[in-house]
């Protein structure tokens, strides 16, 4: 009877294991869906060496100081152009740099008789003028807002109008502000305002004359970065 019993038990055993053999099996667990992530359009990258070109209008005054005790005051006014070249570096939403240019001018002025000897007319004249400049500037994506400020050189020249006039090279100071928009991925345009002041310029022709030069130039660029 025991090995009866022993007997059924292994067969119903085996019979178990057969149909849970030919049961379905389970199917994976379900996969919960995907979200959706828009594509996000890269922020502009303002770091890099870029090459322009720069065009604008200078307004200023210049004051002549003559031995004789006359003295002159009188606009000096003219165009500016040439090529420039930086370097930017951007943290975060922060850009420096450092830039130079340098310009061909026509800015001139002249004064009224009584600076030079009472019967002609004197004469300023601006004919090449560069800067040297730091940026620093804050920058909403393809916008940069900013300030700069260095040194400026050029030549401040002197005599009567219509005459052969002395020329001085001179250093000086700048500074303005200006805005820059990237157009495109390598091409940027700018507006912006310096202002620049010459050290005072000292000629020996009679009668010997000290002569100040400065200028408000508001121009525009357009500049090429390198990736």
């Amino acid at each position: 009877m025991k090995r009866l019993l022993i007997a059924g038990a292994l067969a119903f055993a085996a019979a178990g294991h057969a149909l849970a053999a030919d049961l379905p099996q389970p199917g994976p667990p379900p996969q919960a869906p995907v979200a959706y992530i828009p594509t996000v359009a890269p922020v502009y990258n303002w770091g890099g060496i870029y090459f322009g070109v720069n065009g604008g209008y200078g307004f200023g005054k210049s004051k002549q100081t003559s031995t004789l005790g006359t003295t002159g005051t009188f606009n000096t006014t003219g165009f500016l152009v040439g090529p420039t070249l930086g370097a930017n570096f951007q943290t975060d939403a922060f850009v420096f740099g450092i830039e130079g240019d340098f310009d061909a001018s026509w800015m001139q002025g002249t004064s009224g008789p009584a600076v030079c000897l009472g019967t002609v007319q004197c004469e300023t004249k601006n004919t090449w003028l560069g800067t040297l400049r730091a940026r620093v500037g804050y920058a909403a994506d393809r916008v940069l807002f900013y300030g700069t400020a260095g040194g400026a050189f050029g030549n401040i020249e002197q005599g009567v109008k219509g005459g052969s006039l002395a020329s001085s090279s001179k250093a000086g100071w700048t500074a303005g502000a200006g805005v820059e928009v990237a157009f495109a991925d390598n091409w940027t345009a700018r507006v912006e305002y310096l202002f620049v002041a010459l050290q005072n310029a000292s000629f020996s022709a009679p009668p010997a004359t000290t002569v100040t030069f400065n200028a408000n130039i508001v121009r525009l660029g357009v500049d090429y970065k390198f990736r």
